[in-house]
């Protein structure tokens, strides 16, 4: 018998392929989302934003463009958040394309009564 892997040893669970599409004329070129934060793993940039202090992290969000609050910890909160939408922003799914249904003109008509 197979021992079970538990849930956190996974990597996907879903059993979904990650393929992403270019959706910026920079990522069509070759562009990867590194100049910004040096990475696209979130767990690096957390290290990295934890072992700041506090005058580093003023630096860092000045050079990306945000406000240094004296909050370290929603200062980390927010830095964390802009990394996660730049990372999104990289990761545009492709579209899935349905199939054309043919359906009747009688069904048509019906689905029209309801505008």
């Amino acid at each position: 018998m197979a021992k079970k892997k538990k849930i956190e040893e996974l990597s996907q669970s879903h059993g979904m392929e990650e393929k992403f599409i270019p959706s910026t004329l920079d990522q069509v070129w070759g562009d990867e989302g590194l100049n910004k934060y040096g990475t696209m793993d979130e767990e690096i940039y957390t290290d990295k934003i934890n072992e700041m202090n506090k005058t580093d992290l003023w630096s860092h969000a000045s050079k990306l463009g945000l406000v240094p609050i004296d909050n370290t910890s929603l200062l980390k909160k927010t830095l964390l958040s802009e990394f996660r939408k730049h990372v999104n922003s990289y990761k545009r799914p492709p579209e899935i394309k349905q199939q054309q249904q043919n359906i009747s003109k009688e069904v048509l008509k019906i689905l029209a009564e309801g505008r």
